[in-house]
């Protein structure tokens, strides 16, 4: 018995010794940069009022089943002010400098999950403080450190954070832990603390659950340079797998390896993860705006197909949706109703340019799509209220897929999406001969200074496009065969 727990031994002292955390770093060198990191803190700093501190917390892990957790996903604000993608942290920056017992200045103060080799060996590589100093160069201490951090928020005109609404677990053998984090936050501010329920009310009038998200949705909104070539990078990958599923679409694929092709090239370019649960809908499946279950298990010849789909890379999401037909013709009922959809899209991405509101782009979307309906007979007038177009035009794109922004007059270096549709479900009141037709067409701009760039124009939009790239061979031709699945 002796020996296994010498070998264990052994096993610990090279874990402790550094080896096995530093084999294997390599990584991609386009991450967004510490001065990135920096500046956006700053920018922070500048908005904040005076006396004022503001606090983040890590995301808190998601628990899938079991002992098996979600793939972790950072807090976008948290991300990107400090680059950091671990859990069980938070983050505090400061209008003013401080000062602690020892005479130092700091202007902010990062307490993070500390280096564990053995949880290492298992879960992954950590930072631990010294390598948030390092690689991310913010003052950092281990997460057991905020217990003892002595402050007194009292003395502070603001105090703003993220009221707490998520389900956030207590571990128990672990005091730094983000549940124990929150919890010593709240004695430290005052904060009515309820272990049974986080989500309870600020106590005292200098606790500020709304300011934050003003803050960061200006900043978030606008984005930088360093922001556009990862967002370019995203929508570009999105498009590429619009493009090889155009051409490899045929009857009899299903729903899921039509997804599966997507997310295949997402890997391919380099995607970690997808931004949102893919929508891949055949038929009256489109119907569903957000139709995740992607089990169909043959699209048929007389179907179109909804792909609303976006890689994320490096943090930043892609936001893009095609519609075509499976059999690669539009008949002329899905064509009249996709060239309407193509319509308001176009009108809308043309008139888009700063100073033009969210607003202005929706109406005249919407203006053309009820005209167009009106005149083919699905509805009675254009002033009939109606279903077929049931979502708003545009929404802000980034750390999130609806990111945080204004959305007051648009700016230079906003990033949004237009995305107009007309979804007609089996069962509505016109003729059947429109039943089960859904065309979306979901693009990604970016405002510029005078107008506008289509940043996903690389997939086909037009149903002359769209049809001519879909007689291309697909080079999954001979893997996408329907024979090969034991479906015929």
């Amino acid at each position: 018995m002796k020996q296994p727990i010498k070998t264990f031994s052994i096993l610990i002292a090279f874990l402790l010794s550094g080896f096995f955390v530093a084999q294997g770093q390599e990584a991609p060198t386009d991450f967004l940069s510490s001065a990135f990191h920096k500046n956006r803190r700053e920018a922070l700093r500048a908005k904040m009022p005076d006396n004022s501190v503001a606090v983040f917390f890590a995301n808190p892990v998601r628990n899938r089943a079991n002992d098996v957790d979600f793939i972790y996903h950072q807090d976008p604000d948290l991300y990107y002010l400090t680059g950091y993608r671990e859990p069980h942290a938070v983050l505090l920056i400061f209008k003013q400098q401080q000062t602690n017992q020892s005479g130092e200045a700091y202007d902010e103060i990062f307490f993070v999950q500390e280096r564990n080799p053995l949880q290492e060996m298992w879960n992954g590589r950590r930072l631990g403080n010294e390598g948030v100093k390092d690689k991310l160069q913010i003052s950092a201490y281990n997460g057991k450190e905020f217990a003892k951090f002595d402050i007194d928020f009292s003395t502070f005109d603001k105090v703003m954070f993220y009221d707490f609404q998520n389900d956030v677990r207590d571990n128990p053998n672990d005091p730094a832990d983000l549940f124990s984090l929150i919890t010593q936050f709240k004695t430290k501010a005052g904060y009515h603390t309820n272990t049974a329920n986080l989500g309870t009310e600020p106590q005292k009038n200098n606790l500020d659950v709304r300011t934050l998200n003003t803050l960061m949705s200006e900043l978030r909104g606008i984005k930088t340079p360093e922001e556009l070539d990862l967002i370019r990078k995203a929508v570009f990958i999105s498009t590429v797998g619009q493009v090889e599923v155009m051409k490899a679409m045929r009857p009899g694929l299903s729903e899921t390896e039509i997804q599966g092709i997507h997310e295949f090239v997402f890997k391919k370019y380099g995607s970690e993860y997808e931004g949102y649960p893919s929508i891949v809908g055949a038929g009256n499946n489109g119907c569903i705006l957000h139709y995740i279950e992607n089990h169909k298990p043959e699209v048929e010849s007389k179907e179109m197909i909804l792909m609303d789909l976006g890689a994320e890379y490096h943090g930043y999401t892609a936001d893009v949706t095609r519609t075509i037909p499976i059999d690669g013709e539009f008949s002329p009922e899905e064509k009249a109703i996709y060239d309407l959809v193509y319509k308001a899209q176009e009108e809308a991405i043309q008139m888009s340019k700063p100073g033009v509101t969210f607003g202005q782009l929706s109406a005249t979307a919407r203006s053309i799509i009820n005209k167009g309906l009106a005149e083919l007979g699905i509805i009675a007038s254009e002033s009939e209220q109606h279903l077929y177009y049931p979502h708003g035009l545009s929404h802000h794109i980034g750390l999130d897929v609806h990111d945080k922004g204004t959305y007051g007059p648009l700016e230079e270096n906003m990033v949004i999406t237009v995305e107009p549709g007309i979804y007609i479900p089996e069962g509505s009141k016109c003729d059947k001969k429109w039943w089960g037709i859904a065309v979306r067409i979901e693009d990604d701009i970016l405002i510029t200074k005078d107008g506008f760039e289509l940043l996903s124009s690389f997939a086909p939009r037009t149903t002359e496009e769209i049809e001519k790239l879909m007689k291309e061979p697909s080079p999954l031709d001979q893997f996408t065969l329907p024979e090969l699945k034991g479906n015929k």
